[in-house]
This record gives C-alpha cells, structure tokens and sequence, in this order.
C-alpha cells in the first residue's frame, strides 16, 4: 500500500510538473486557480488511467500500471479538455504525449533500476 501512495504522489507531481511549465512557457501565470483549472483533466484523466489499468496493484511497474498512467492522463486529459471547452491543439497533444509519456514512464524506470541495487529498498 505504501508504494501505491506513492505512486500516486509521484504521479500527480508529473502531471503538476508538466501543468506548471507549461502555462509559465506561455506566461499564463501560476495562480492557483488557473494551475488547477489546466491540472483537473489530465488529472481526472490520470485517475481514469489508474483505474483502468488497476495501477495499485502494481503501482511501480510500467505494464499496465505506467502505460495506463501515461495514457490515462494524456488521452483522457484531452478528452477531459475538449468537453470543458479547453483547447487541444495538435502541437500540444504531441507535447503532452511525450512529457507525460518521459515523466511518468521515467520515475518508474528509475525506481526500478534503483531498486536492483544492492542494498536499496523500493
């Protein structure tokens, strides 16, 4: 249970990550309220990866639990963006696509080749 909190936690900062570098690269600010309005759909999206992939049960792995993060919050979040009324421009999709797919994928491999050290505990 204790890497599955953890998982989540990563994950969400990837997601927060991710929102924060982009509206401060478009100069939107970093307001609260404008982080949150552009975080909710790939975070929403995230959730819906997690679930369809039942992450928690393996939380640190990259099949399912990575992939369906990484697509949760990416294809999710876009749908979640266009029914809001956000935009979803192709550049921008692609961009998601890999930052996510690097980010969330990227801690994983991390944790993983980390925890074939001697001597570490994952």
């Amino acid at each position: 249970m204790r890497s599955a909190r953890l998982a989540v936690i990563l994950d969400c900062g990837c997601v927060l990550a991710f929102v924060i570098i982009g509206r401060a690269s478009h100069a939107r600010g970093e307001g609260l309220a404008g982080i949150a309005s552009t975080a909710w759909p790939f975070l929403a999206g995230l959730a819906g990866g997690w679930l369809a992939a039942r992450a928690w049960r393996e939380p640190l792995r990259l099949w399912p639990a990575g992939v369906g993060a990484w697509l949760g919050a990416a294809a999710l979040g876009m749908v979640f963006r266009v029914v809001s009324g956000q935009g979803t421009a192709l550049a921008f999709t692609g961009v998601a696509l890999a930052f996510l797919g690097l980010f969330l994928l990227g801690w994983r491999l991390l944790a993983r080749t980390l925890g074939r050290r001697p001597g570490t505990h994952l």
